[in-house]
């Protein structure tokens, strides 16, 4: 749990993650994904700066199912990995 000094507006995570859940956070870390500008990184949907809520929330899904960051690219790429 976080202490009570820092501030977050990290998206709430599901109690459990879903097969549901795993396709939304897919879709938000595929669609939020970093841009370089003159000022750093920035997400390319949003243009909050990278990453963006929408992308750690994804990543944070994905990390609660158990899926490694290889496992990620290999379905964000048009893979098959046998989620548990």
């Amino acid at each position: 749990m976080e202490s009570s000094d820092e501030t977050t507006d990290d998206l709430p995570m599901p109690p459990y993650v879903t097969t549901e859940d795993v396709v939304f956070a897919l879709r938000a870390v595929s669609v939020h994904t970093p841009e370089q500008r003159p000022d750093g990184q920035r997400c390319r949907k949003d243009e909050a700066p990278h990453p963006c809520r929408l992308h750690r929330w994804g990543r944070r899904v994905l990390a609660k199912r158990g899926l490694t960051d290889g496992q990620v690219q290999t379905l964000l790429s048009g893979g098959t990995v046998a989620l548990r």
